[in-house]
């Protein structure tokens, strides 16, 4: 059976030859999953203040948490409310809320121009918990600057250059988000769970510690409980590196559920790593062989975002379950 492995991005990065090549080596074995745990270099006071500040602002009313949504941004920014997101083979909605934020590109710039509900201004909840946007920003960038080291340990893996990801990642529409799933005696119907099965969209996603329970993966057939060990945070392959590495990297599908019998809440902060909206992903030489011919044509990222966008139900003009 597939496992998913612990590594050391650390000693990726500060270890002798021959650790740097251990690690690449279980990231690359570990991603047969989908999936690998990580040691990281991210504050745990940061995340202690972050979650802290997030559950004020979830525990407002709904009338004040509804007022930071922002219309026509597709959940890239703001607030999203439950039973809205649904995934992408599901009729039934998740229960859970969002508070979403990412980077904000000066006007004129042509990424912003072009793809202005990813770059535009972001909308946060300064007003309803003062000092928010100041937290939230600098965990967006820690752990962004994670992602990016990591990609590197990847790139190795592809048998590539270590920078392959840096430019496209550079000003990328990456998208940090905080997950409020309420307790599933409230949920409105027996049909509902916290998060459906789904594969992400981007490159990779980070997922540190939560405050509960919940995420299962999925792996050779078998849904297994995932929960990093003390310190360490959770890395899983999304669709846009699936189609950058020709199939050799699948994407991680996952799911969020209540173990049977917990009455509590779930808070969860994420981050999805995305490319810039213009990059062109197209399956990599390297990962192009006699035996794994070429899988797919060339598409650009911002496509592929949209469509899944639209598929998990985001689309404010066009919810195909309402």
């Amino acid at each position: 059976m597939s496992e998913i492995l612990e590594v050391d991005l650390l000693r990726f990065e500060n270890g002798p030859k021959a650790q740097r090549r251990a690690v690449v080596d279980g990231v690359r074995r570990s991603l047969v999953t989908g999936f690998v745990y990580t040691h990281h270099d991210l504050g745990e006071d940061m995340l202690d203040t972050a979650y802290g500040m997030l559950r004020e602002f979830f525990e407002k009313p709904q009338d004040v948490k509804q007022s930071f949504v922002a219309p026509e941004r597709h959940g890239q920014t703001g607030y999203t409310g439950l039973l809205v997101e649904t995934a992408a083979n599901s009729d039934v909605p998740d229960w859970k809320e969002m508070l979403n934020w990412g980077l904000t590109l000066p006007a004129g710039h042509p990424l912003r121009t072009r793809y202005p509900y990813s770059y535009g201004e972001q909308v946060l909840p300064e007003s309803a918990v003062p000092g928010i946007t100041e937290v939230l920003y600098a965990f967006h960038r820690k752990i962004e600057d994670v992602q990016v080291r990591f990609l590197r340990v990847i790139a190795e893996g592809l048998g590539c250059h270590e920078s392959l990801f840096d430019e496209m990642t550079t000003n990328g529409s990456t998208l940090t988000r905080a997950i409020r799933y309420p307790s599933m005696e409230q949920a409105p119907s027996g049909t509902h769970v916290w998060a459906g099965a789904h594969g992400d969209i981007n490159l990779i996603t980070a997922l540190p510690r939560a405050t509960a329970p919940g995420l299962q993966v999925l792996v050779d057939g078998d849904w297994i409980d995932a929960v990093a060990p003390a310190g360490l945070a959770i890395v899983n392959s999304g669709m846009m590196l699936e189609r950058l590495t020709n199939g050799v990297i699948p994407p991680g599908i996952h799911r969020v559920v209540a173990a049977p019998g917990y009455k509590g809440e779930r808070y969860s902060v994420v981050q999805f790593c995305h490319p810039t909206p213009w990059t062109l992903l197209n399956p990599l030489a390297s990962c192009i062989t006699a035996d794994n011919p070429q899988r797919w044509s060339g598409m650009i990222s911002a496509d592929a975002l949209d469509l899944v966008l639209y598929e998990i139900n985001l689309v404010e003009s066009a919810r195909r379950v309402s």
